[in-house]
């Protein structure tokens, strides 16, 4: 990672304006059922509070149109006060004179929140004058929120240009170490493993992967885009007819780098996404007419686990199956099982997937699980962040 980080900045007096991504769900009453990300940035905050800082978080909270009551980020100031143990007060804006007024006052070593961010529509647009406004905030900026380094909004990518130094914080410097390791210089065997719904968004991470793996194993709603370029039937299994052709130039690109692309075997299919469905398990290349594929079989699950657990290297990017359904989990289940049994580098590239281990009680048992879905497969496709780029040099 040739990027800066916090720990390379003096921070002792300054005023330390931090992009985090306290993005967490919210249940119905507006309670947070899943505190991972804001624990995640505790390192950072920590770090700049011991070291003087004056600390102003910076976060978006779900897709509000303007201000919207349900998405206010009064309970992540609470649930991150309780993480503290101090309070956190919390703001009615981000930007403007009272902002600006409650920033000044506040001492080395305090910590505020301003509210989310995406209450102004000059977020996602990046506007020069909004980022101007969060940059006058700030004499140093820290970007820790890799969930969102994919997207060049006004609070991850503009203000960047406008806050020198800015510098990554810890997450953001552990994530872009890990995935870059692996995408640069993986311990071998390197293994990559990719399921998911749709086959369209993983093409170009495909692409991306194979003259950099040794092993490549397919599963999910998009292996029967390859089984169906293999000639196979797949009934009602989810399939994307567009991306067949595309499907079987990969396998003949792998086959001509010498990668070895594993396809399932076996399929658990079901009649209906529904628990109480009728389910059993038939070889790949005879799924019937009116089932659909809901999860791999298990002596795909078999072989998958018999790569993955000699791997030095395993990066995993989308569930197996229907895994919110516990019936058709076992797949992913499987490959989770398997990546804890593994003593190489595991890295579970978020979104479904971390989700699958999280609820699986595996997490803390790979080397690395990352708070960015969208942001780590377009780091895996080989893409540039904006949230990233924008950062000082080392």
């Amino acid at each position: 990672m040739n990027k800066k980080t916090v720990e390379e900045v003096p921070v002792a007096g300054k005023r330390v304006l931090v992009r985090v991504d306290f993005n967490v769900p919210l249940d119905p009453q507006g309670r947070i059922t899943d505190n991972t990300r804001i624990a995640a940035s505790l390192p950072t905050i920590r770090y700049l509070m011991e070291h003087g800082a004056k600390v102003i978080l910076v976060s978006h909270l779900g897709r509000p149109e303007g201000v919207t009551a349900s998405l206010r980020l009064n309970p992540v100031a609470e649930e991150l006060a309780r993480l503290l143990g101090q309070p956190v007060p919390k703001l009615d804006d981000c930007v403007g004179p009272q902002v600006e007024q409650a920033v000044a006052a506040l001492p080395p070593g305090g910590v505020v929140l301003l509210e989310n961010v995406r209450f102004h529509p000059e977020e996602e647009a990046n506007d020069p004058g909004f980022a101007r406004q969060l940059a006058r905030l700030a004499d140093v900026y820290v970007n820790d929120a890799f969930g969102t380094a994919h997207r060049a909004h006004a609070s991850t990518e503009g203000v960047a240009h406008l806050v020198k130094p800015a510098v990554a914080g810890f997450l953001m410097g552990k994530e872009i170490g890990m995935l870059g390791k692996a995408l640069t210089n993986p311990e071998r065997p390197f293994v990559a493993v990719l399921g998911g719904a749709k086959v369209k968004d993983k093409i170009p991470v495909i692409e991306n992967l194979i003259p950099k793996v040794d092993t490549l194993l397919i599963g999910g709603g998009m292996a029967y885009t390859f089984l169906r370029a293999q000639g196979y039937e797949v009934g009602k299994s989810l399939l994307d007819e567009k991306s067949v052709d595309l499907a079987r130039q990969l396998m003949d690109r792998a086959a001509a780098a010498g990668i070895g692309l594993l396809f399932p075997v076996d399929i658990l299919v079901a009649t209906a996404l529904d628990p109480a469905a009728q389910t059993r398990v038939v070889p790949a290349d005879h799924i019937p007419a009116d089932w659909m594929g809901v999860d791999i079989g298990p002596q795909t699950a078999c072989r998958f686990a018999e790569v993955i657990r000699p791997a030095a290297t395993v990066v995993w990017n989308g569930p197996m199956g229907v895994f919110e359904i516990p019936a058709f989990a076992q797949g992913t289940r499987a490959i989770a099982e398997a990546m804890a049994a593994c003593p190489g580098m595991t890295i579970v590239g978020g979104g479904d997937s971390a989700a699958a281990v999280e609820q699986m009680g595996l997490a803390d048992q790979m080397k690395h699980v990352s708070t960015g879905g969208g942001a780590s497969l377009e780091f895996l496709e080989g893409k540039i962040l904006p949230g990233v780029a924008a950062l000082d040099d080392k």
